[in-house]
């Protein structure tokens, strides 16, 4: 079992501007049609866990873009567009009480998407792997990646590719007492 990062920020670590908009990633130049080894990633995962603003987000876009199933971490939100039926589950709680629900539904290798959830995450030491790709431009303002989460984590550095366009995507593993 593991939780999975992969998100892109700002040079200056920012994943979204401050009104959610990701313009900013729209613009990128990609003349390869590249996916930057998100496929890949995603060949992994058995669910997806994620925030409310996300799930918002998300919902603008013209279609539905996962098709594994997707956790909302939401205390406010009280229904799940009928399209979305089977698709999409509000879930609350702890993050203990989230995971050993979705665990016990057979998902294993979640995907942890949006900014606050990663944090909230992170403060329980609930992240194992981050994927972060840096775009090469400064936001100057906006959503960071990472709030303020209270401990200190160790990551071990795996590896870093360089693409053509700029983006340098660095994978992380967390260390662990005993895993060094």
């Amino acid at each position: 079992m593991a939780n999975h990062v992969y998100i892109a920020t700002s040079l200056d670590g920012y994943i979204a501007r401050r009104n959610h908009s990701l313009d900013w990633l729209d613009e990128l130049s990609n003349p390869e049609n590249d996916d930057f080894g998100y496929a890949s990633f995603m060949l992994g995962i058995d669910a997806l866990v994620m925030g409310r603003n996300t799930f918002d987000k998300i919902l603008s876009f013209n279609e539905w873009p996962f098709n594994k199933p997707v956790f909302i971490v939401s205390n406010s939100l009280k229904n799940i567009p009928t399209d979305l039926q089977g698709k999409a589950k509000i879930i609350n709680g702890t993050v203990t009480e989230m995971l050993d629900e979705i665990h016990q539904s057979g998902y294993k290798e979640l995907y942890i998407d949006g900014g606050q959830t990663i944090s909230t995450f992170l403060a329980e030491d609930k992240i194992d792997e981050m994927t972060i790709t840096r775009v090469p431009r400064l936001l100057g303002d906006g959503i960071r990646l990472f709030d303020f989460i209270g401990i200190d984590l160790q990551f071990e550095h795996v590896e870093t590719i360089s693409y053509s366009n700029g983006l340098i995507k660095s994978y992380y593993k967390r260390l662990r007492k005993g895993s060094a």
